[in-house]
């Protein structure tokens, strides 16, 4: 896919290296002629010296066959501008970074898919580090509405050498909860359970949940014999 990027801060050059390294196809926009030589010669994608809510710029950059784009500018009212002329030129698939929750809406409206908050991802990470500082990661989906966490499976815990049916059908799991991964060892490949998978000391499972639940997850799961 041809992905551009508006920006090429530390968020857009890492962006851009990333996606460099899944196959895609970068180019990245700045006006620090610096920040462009570095995203050629250290990240491998191309580089357009200019404004990112430029017109020429822009169509010089290729805006035309983008499949998606990103924009990660050093303001939310220029990212705002850049989402709105990625939708005016029918980029299909358009992301932004916020700062002030006060641009969601515009940024929206202006057309892009997913918008992304970098206080309150962070603010959230580490209140969830604070909060459970048993799990290991946690991703949420839906506005929130949905969570996945990642548990090892302590030694001497309930749940440990017990099926993936034996803990759906426990009356304590918490009721719409699923346990969707799990990984036997540190260095073995995540694996979709199935019924029969058993549930070994010091494994990790991914559980999807809501967040009402969080609590009674974990304990649930760290709960001895």
């Amino acid at each position: 896919m041809y992905v551009l990027i508006g920006g090429a801060g530390l968020v857009g050059l890492s962006l851009a290296q990333k996606l460099v390294e899944l196959g895609h196809t970068v180019a990245v926009i700045d006006i620090d002629p610096i920040a462009c030589r570095y995203a050629r010669e250290q990240v491998g994608a191309m580089a357009f010296e200019g404004s990112a809510v430029s017109t020429e710029v822009l169509l010089e950059a290729g805006i035309r066959k983008a499949g998606s784009l990103a924009a990660v500018l050093r303001s939310d009212a220029l990212n705002l501008a850049m989402v709105t002329l990625a939708k005016h030129y029918g980029v299909p698939h358009i992301l932004s970074r916020m700062r002030h929750r006060d641009f969601a809406e515009p940024l929206r409206i202006g057309g892009a898919n997913h918008i992304i908050s970098t206080v309150e991802l962070s603010v959230s990470t580490m209140v969830n580090a604070i909060e459970y500082p048993q799990v290991e990661s946690m991703m949420h989906f839906e506005q929130g509405q949905i969570e996945v966490l990642k548990l090892s499976i302590p030694n001497n815990c309930y749940v440990a050498g017990r099926s993936v049916a034996e803990i759906a059908q426990d009356s304590q799991f918490p009721t719409g909860s699923l346990i969707i991964g799990y990984q036997p060892h540190p260095h073995d490949d995540l694996m979709i359970p199935n019924g029969s998978t058993i549930l070994e000391p010091h494994s990790t499972v991914l559980i999807v949940t809501k967040p009402g639940c969080l609590h009674q997850v974990i304990d649930f799961i760290e709960q001895r014999c």
